[in-house]
């Protein structure tokens, strides 16, 4: 790790800064299978997400989403939709890769750890009516915005350079105990089910902070998660990343690294996504898998035969922007629970 800290001191492209994400997130992952050896444990009821619904399937028709079940505990197994490549059994050399906003998680991370964290006085009134915003253009466009991204980016780092990485780590697991338990999409719960009743391998792969990722990820049972990684120094977050977030090509890099280095073969893996950006990451692997898509990736999925599931509500999933007057509600929402919050401290 000390060799690719000082590689990121340097002015580098931008497919070497996903290059060097992926491996760094490739390195984090093996580093914590090492750690722990046993197999990944799982999940219990609490963090299961009930039965899931069969879903749509979408083969190059435009249909209406199914309703995906509220996540329930009632401990039941999800059971996956009827169609799926059935995974190899025990197979030493097949994994599966899950993308985690809109994907697994209803929403985007990220905004949960923002809440989580201005909660907690890391972030100003103003943070957060800006993310809201930014928020409600991704849902409106159902793409997202490069410059946002690198807002969002910046902020992050400001905030946590510094700071005791294990303070980090501690309001994450606090942050993302009940987000986990309420916030999974049931059907794509039970195709990661699916892949580790198989005995495989399962990754969580997504742009989120490490720290978050492997919360989520070993919730739901996973092997273990690929995210962004934050250069630290003696215990302190510095403020720098290793490489890039772990987005779009990164996630192909970083794919690719952990199975150069856990010998699997790609041809023989699966990967889910809901987003254009990861066509990369899907393209890498036999069984690519399309979720909850943007309409970038559903028009992509059929011109490539790939397998379309929808476990979103609404009338149709194909329009993945929400009216104008929806996106500006997520806004309102959150710029009142923000304004809530301050008279609340006021008050105490």
């Amino acid at each position: 790790m000390a060799v690719l800290r000082r590689l990121t001191q340097a002015r580098r492209s931008s497919s070497e800064r996903s290059a060097l994400a992926g491996e760094a997130a490739a390195e984090a992952a093996e580093a914590a299978l090492r750690a722990e050896p046993g197999p990944a444990p799982a999940p219990g009821p609490e963090g299961d997400a009930g039965t899931a619904g069969a879903g749509t399937e979408d083969t190059g028709t435009e249909g209406a989403g199914t309703e995906a079940p509220a996540a329930g505990k009632s401990g039941k197994a999800p059971k996956a939709p009827a169609g799926n490549h059935t995974p190899d059994q025990d197979d030493p050399r097949a994994a599966a890769f899950f993308d985690c906003d809109n994907t697994i998680l209803r929403g985007a991370a990220i905004f949960y750890l923002g809440v989580g964290l201005y909660r907690r006085g890391f972030l100003t009134h103003r943070d957060i009516a800006r993310f809201a915003w930014q928020q409600a253009w991704f849902r409106l466009h159902g793409a997202e915005d490069p410059e946002h991204i690198s807002d969002a980016k910046q902020s992050a780092l400001g905030i946590v350079a510094g700071k005791p990485t294990a303070d980090l780590e501690a309001i994450c697991e606090e942050i993302f105990e009940d987000v986990v338990a309420d916030k999974i999409w049931p059907g794509t719960r039970a195709l990661v089910q699916m892949h580790l009743d198989a005995g495989q391998r399962v990754w969580l792969v997504t742009a989120a902070p490490l720290e978050v990722a492997r919360i989520i990820a070993r919730r739901l049972g996973m092997t273990g998660a690929l995210g962004t990684v934050a250069e630290a120094t003696d215990g302190h977050y510095t403020g720098r990343l290793v490489g890039d977030l772990l987005h779009g090509p990164a996630k192909a890099a970083a794919v690719r690294a952990l199975a150069r280095r856990e010998r699997l073969d790609l041809d023989r893996c699966a990967a889910y996504s809901d987003s254009a950006n990861d066509i990369p990451m899907l393209s890498l692997v036999g069984h690519p898998y399309v979720v909850n898509p943007d309409g970038a990736l559903r028009r992509h999925a059929r011109a490539q035969g790939w397998r379309v599931r929808d476990f979103r509500t609404g009338r149709k999933a194909a329009r993945v922007g929400l009216p104008a007057a929806a996106a500006l509600g997520v806004l309102a929402g959150a710029a009142a629970a923000g304004v809530a919050l301050n008279r609340r401290r006021r008050r105490g």
